[in-house]
């Protein structure tokens, strides 16, 4: 298995919690982190070496990522495992995937490439490199069973772990945060390249809300103890240490649970502020040179999960340029203020928690099992 950051790790402990107890005595490894390790997983390398977003960022890093992508593949060809799972990091994966397919060695990719908003010419990777799709979105099914590839729905773990009704005082309280006082979180992101480019915008966003709410509470989850120490450099490269706020070791998802509203970088982070019914605003910066590429490749007006889903503008979207900490702030504050907007928010992401909700441990452990029963059976 590879999960490439953060919210692969979370995705493919989930399907290892399903898979694990069927087979029990399996040796279990590649590239994950610590939520693939509570299942017995072993880490080959250190999962931070993917965590790398952007055109010209990984550029700068191919040459290593490249170095352990074809190490992975030689190990793997030598010992043939009954089967292997990329966990969405396509870029990594899919190229890896297609070699050990071409081998006969079974492959299995969780969560599909966003090829229904950008590069949809990735189908034809997708179908020589796969050989059976976990999707998490239930449009995405149909779209690669068109296209000849064997895909099960298997809903997104999120909706199972996050409750339907967050306990919004448990949270407070664990953080040690006064039950009356407004609360604001912010996630730049969990690689170092989104803090680099997001960390100074979005802090300076939130010294102008403390300027006009001065009893407003700052909440900023770090992913691990590396990027909280980069964190803090960054702020004090920016000139923004003075900023009063909460820095927290994990506890993401206890961050969300206890905001008013959010402000989130673009990526998965964004369907967990939607499943805990939070008003958000979504921002995005990356090296200006990735972004002028990247920009004209989108095929739908919206960049965030949740709006993606929905199919409209639910929450706003403020992208490089627009991104700044004057326009961040007044959108924040919007979603503080605007108590009719955060009642129809909590409706309308209540509705998009149902819709994603299956027993995704036991669907996608036994799409992985079919598979592997079924390549040991070999060709009818």
């Amino acid at each position: 298995m590879v999960a490439g950051e953060t919210s692969g790790d979370l995705l493919a402990g989930r399907l290892l919690s399903g898979l694990r107890p069927a087979l029990p005595d399996a040796y279990i490894h590649g590239i994950g982190g610590k939520h693939m390790a509570q299942h017995g997983f072993v880490s080959d390398w250190p999962m931070e070496k993917l965590a790398v977003r952007g055109l010209f960022e990984v550029l700068a890093h191919y040459r290593e990522i490249k170095g352990i992508q074809n190490a992975l593949r030689d190990r793997l060809l030598a010992e043939r495992p009954a089967v292997f799972i990329g966990v969405d990091a396509p870029d990594f994966n899919l190229g890896l995937e297609a070699q050990l397919k071409d081998a006969g060695i079974p492959t299995v990719h969780f969560i599909g490439p966003s090829i229904w908003a950008w590069r949809g010419a990735r189908i034809k990777k997708i179908a020589r490199a796969v050989s059976h799709m976990l999707v998490v979105f239930p449009f995405e099914e149909e779209i690669y069973r068109q296209a000849g590839i064997p895909a099960t729905y298997v809903g997104h773990p999120m909706a199972e772990v996050i409750p339907l009704v967050p306990d919004v005082a448990a949270a407070r309280a664990s953080l040690g945060l006064d039950g009356s006082a407004p609360v604001v979180a912010i996630l730049p992101g969990s690689r170092m390249s989104e803090l680099k480019y997001n960390s100074a915008a979005f802090i300076s966003a939130a010294r102008l809300l403390l300027q006009r709410e001065p009893g407003l509470r700052i909440v900023v989850p770090m992913a691990g103890e590396k990027q909280r120490e980069y964190f803090r450099q960054l702020l004090l490269d920016a000139g923004l240490q003075d900023v009063p706020l909460i820095i927290t070791e994990g506890q993401s998802q206890v961050a969300i649970a206890a905001a008013d509203a959010v402000l989130v970088a673009s990526g998965t982070a964004t369907l967990e502020v939607a499943l805990f019914k939070k008003p958000m605003v979504i921002a995005y910066k990356m090296m200006r040179a990735s972004w002028h590429v990247m920009r004209h490749m989108g095929y739908q007006p919206w960049i965030g999960l949740p709006n993606i889903l929905a199919r409209e503008f639910l929450v706003p979207e403020l992208l490089q340029d627009a991104a700044t900490p004057q326009a961040l702030a007044e959108a924040l504050w919007t979603q503080l203020d605007d108590a009719g907007h955060r009642a129809v928010l909590q409706q309308r992401f209540t509705d998009m928690h149902h819709s994603l909700l299956r027993n995704t441990a036991r669907e996608s452990a036994q799409a992985v099992l079919d598979l592997i029963a079924r390549s040991a059976r070999g060709p009818a």
